[in-house]
């Protein structure tokens, strides 16, 4: 059961009501978001619906929750969630466009690939100051650097940028400069890192793992949701098959399946899900067709010399040519 307490409910009339659940022989998960405190109920079913809760003071609606991933599902909220990235919004009927370089390289590259994805339609900038790589040897990224060079091309383009979290003790730093982190696919069951991820204010994107089931994504979510951080939106990134084709399997069913089962905003990432640059338009419009809310699209203004993932990144021609191939196929669906 989900206890929703009013906007305008005090701490008396919360702590009211856990005090009411431990009397019941039950355990009570308070979670305090930026508008409304909500309480998770745990323990014997009957005992818990026995209490007659809106009738208590400060009680908004109280929703039984029969799915293991409690907040984050749709029996607990059952219209779409709107994340807030910097003043834009992702989620709903519209479809937003995030791109930019793969990884921060230099001042001259991030800055090129802002004025060419601002030119082409995009609202949100990608860019990593930190990169999980395979070989320790390879790039790592521009850390704090990085994250400057991000703020700066923000200030200058007008850009929110989104950048990835690796480790918690970095949580703290990244949140000081980026409007959305991004959780990688390794990360998704780093529940140490999720749970510092919820408990600080920026909206977050969550990753797929690559060999994760739907049900650990949203329960991946449900961590992050739980500290009191509701502003999540969910990545599809592309899942490990048998296929060697392309360097991973874009999950088109997951886009219906997670807007059937949760509130959250769903987004494709068409680049790393193919891992070839002739494969992102293609997987883009299908993501879109089946519902997607937003794209995080690799745009680099020379590929060939990009330090990560070049063989997945397009250029600026090609992201304006799949910008208005995207609006065509949203406005087909009567979106925007």
């Amino acid at each position: 059961m989900i206890i929703v307490m009013s906007p305008d409910s005090g701490m008396a009339e919360i702590e009211a009501v856990v005090q009411r659940l431990h009397e019941a022989g039950c355990e009570a998960h308070v979670s305090t978001g930026e508008r409304r405190t909500v309480i998770g109920a745990i323990g014997d079913r009957g005992a818990i619906t026995s209490i007659p809760w809106e009738a208590i003071s400060g009680v908004e609606k109280a929703v039984p929750v029969l799915s293991e991933f409690r907040f984050v599902s749709r029996e607990f909220q059952h219209e779409d969630s709107i994340v807030d990235v910097g003043g834009v919004p992702v989620g709903g009927n519209t479809v937003t466009l995030m791109a930019g370089p793969c990884a921060v390289e230099s001042r001259d590259q991030l800055f090129r690939a802002a004025e060419a994805v601002l030119k082409g339609g995009a609202t949100v900038l990608r860019g990593d100051a930190f990169k999980p790589r395979t070989s320790p040897y390879s790039f790592q990224g521009l850390g704090e650097e990085g994250l400057e060079l991000l703020a700066e091309a923000r200030e200058q383009f007008g850009l929110p940028f989104v950048a990835e979290a690796l480790d918690p003790r970095d949580v703290e730093l990244i949140s000081g400069y980026a409007d959305l982190i991004r959780v990688g696919t390794r990360n998704m069951a780093n529940f140490t890192l999720l749970t510092e991820l919820g408990r600080q204010p920026k909206p977050v994107m969550l990753k797929r793992g690559f060999t994760a089931t739907i049900e650990e994504w949203l329960n991946a979510a449900e961590y992050i949701y739980k500290e009191g951080n509701h502003n999540i939106i969910m990545a599809e990134r592309g899942i490990r098959t048998f296929e060697t084709a392309s360097r991973n399997t874009l999950d088109v069913t997951a886009v219906p399946t997670l807007q059937r089962l949760s509130h959250l905003p769903v987004l494709i990432d068409p680049s790393h899900s193919g891992g070839r640059r002739d494969l992102v338009l293609p997987l883009s419009l299908a993501g879109v067709a089946a519902g997607a809310q937003a794209l995080l699209v690799d745009v680099h203004p020379a590929p060939d010399e990009a330090k990560v993932d070049g063989a997945q990144a397009i250029v600026p021609a090609e992201f304006e040519v799949l910008a208005d191939k995207v609006r065509a196929v949203a406005s087909a669906l009567g979106r925007e």
